[in-house]
């Protein structure tokens, strides 16, 4: 016979996750409109040698993988999620969004 046998069984009660917050008080998405990302907008790659970087001066020019006027990729905390292209605006260099990458386009 087992201990068990005997016992009373009732069904478990929990407090709730998280107690309704005060009137005014940011909730849901809006926690998390104050946490910074690092966004950074990647124009092309190449290789390079350690002797080749070691070899660059002033106005070397790098060739990279992509042709002048390609969209360039916009990367959030080193994810890729968009793609964009070059403008400028007041004499500074900005990023117009053309796409926004999908999960799925984003694995490939």
């Amino acid at each position: 016979m087992s201990d068990f046998e005997n016992t009373e069984v009732r069904t478990a009660s929990f407090a709730p996750i998280a107690p309704d917050l005060p009137v005014g008080m940011p909730n849901g998405l809006d926690l998390l409109m104050d946490v910074p990302l690092r966004i950074s907008v990647e124009l092309g790659r190449t290789k390079l040698s350690v002797r080749e970087v070691l070899d660059l001066q002033n106005g070397a020019v790098v060739e990279l993988d992509r042709m002048a006027g390609d969209a360039v990729d916009v990367l959030v905390n080193d994810k890729l999620m968009a793609r964009g292209e070059v403008v400028v605006v007041d004499d500074k260099f900005g990023i117009r969004i053309t796409e926004i990458l999908t999960p799925t386009k984003r694995a490939s």
